[in-house]
C-alpha cells in the first residue's frame, strides 16, 4: 500500500542519513561526551516543515486524500496494534538491557533522557493539535495534526537508536520499522492524514535528539546528586500520545 510504502521509504531513509552523514552525535563511555552538530536537524525539520505546510497546501492536501481514499478502498477492518506497537521501540531498550545487552547508558541516564524526550514530545503534540485544530480523516474530532501514536514510536525509535548505533545498524533499522509500521497503521484506521504522520515522526526525531543534547546540562544544574551516593533511582517518564496522557514509573533498586 502507498502509504506503508512510503513510510517504510521514509524510515530507512532516515537511518541510511544518520548512519553515514547526518547523525554526528559521537558518544565515548559517557553523555557528556554528546555534541550537537546542525545537520541532525534537516531530516526532523524537513519532516515537521512538510507537515506545517500541508496544512494549507491544495496540492498535499490532494496528496492526503488520494492516499486515504486508497487506504479506505482496500482496507475494511481497523487494527489497534498501533496503541501497543508505539512504545515498543522504547521498551525495547529496557528490555536488551534486562537480558543482559547493555546500551550505551545506565538506567538512570537513559530513563532521564527518554523522560526528557517525551516530555518535550507530548508538550510540542499538544500545542500543536490546540492550535491547528486539523479534522481527522474519519471525522471524529479536530485534533488530528500531528500524529501523537507516531511521535511516541519515532521517539523510540530515535532512543533505541542512540543507545545501540554502536554495536549494530540493525537495531535502529527494527526500531525504525516498527515507527513506520506505527505510522502506517493510523493512516489505514483513518485517523491520520499522511501529514500528520509525517510532521509525527519528525517531532519525535527530534524530541529524543534534543534530549540527548540537553541531558549534560541536566544532569550537572538538575540532577546534581552523585551516582555512588544513590541506592536507587525512582523515575516518572511523562507521555502523551494525542488520545491518552499518563506516565510511566522506573524503578532501581
Amino acid at each position: 500500500m502507498k502509504s506503508l510504502y512510503l513510510l517504510v521509504l521514509l524510515s530507512t531513509s532516515i537511518l541510511i542519513a544518520q548512519n553515514n552523514v547526518v547523525d554526528t552525535i559521537f558518544v565515548q563511555d559517557s553523555v557528556k561526551n554528546l555534541k550537537f552538530n546542525y545537520k541532525q536537524l534537516i531530516i526532523p525539520t524537513a519532516l515537521i516543515g512538510y507537515g506545517l505546510i500541508g496544512i494549507e497546501s491544495d496540492q498535499i492536501k490532494n496528496f492526503n486524500s488520494e492516499v486515504q481514499e486508497e487506504v479506505t478502498e482496500h482496507i475494511d477492518d481497523k487494527v489497534t496494534i498501533d496503541d501497543f506497537a508505539q512504545y515498543a521501540p522504547a521498551a525495547a531498550v529496557y528490555a536488551l538491557n534486562a537480558f543482559g545487552d547493555k546500551g550505551k547508558n545506565n538506567l538512570r541516564d537513559r530513563s532521564i533522557i527518554l523522560a526528557s524526550s517525551y516530555l518535550m514530545m507530548s508538550v510540542t503534540v499538544l500545542a500543536l493539535k490546540s492550535t491547528t485544530k486539523v479534522e481527522r480523516p474519519d471525522g471524529s474530532s479536530n485534533n488530528s495534526f500531528p500524529s501523537g501514536h507516531t511521535a511516541t514510536a519515532f521517539a523510540g525509535a530515535e532512543f533505541l537508536w542512540q543507545e545501540y548505533k554502536d554495536k549494530s545498524i540493525w537495531y535502529g533499522i527494527s526500531g525504525y520499522l516498527v515507527a513506520a509500521g506505527t505510522g502506517a497503521f493510523r493512516i489505514i484506521n483513518n485517523r491520520h492524514w499522511f501529514t500528520d504522520v509525517a510532521a509525527g515522526a519528525g517531532i519525535g526525531i527530534l524530541s529524543t535528539k534534543a534530549a540527548y543534547w540537553m541531558y549534560p546540562f541536566l544532569n550537572k544544574k538538575v540532577f546534581t546528586k552523585k551516582e555512588k551516593e544513590n541506592k536507587g533511582t525512582t523515575l516518572i517518564i511523562p507521555y502523551y500520545n494525542g488520545n491518552e496522557l499518563g506516565s510511566n514509573l522506573v524503578i532501581q533498586f
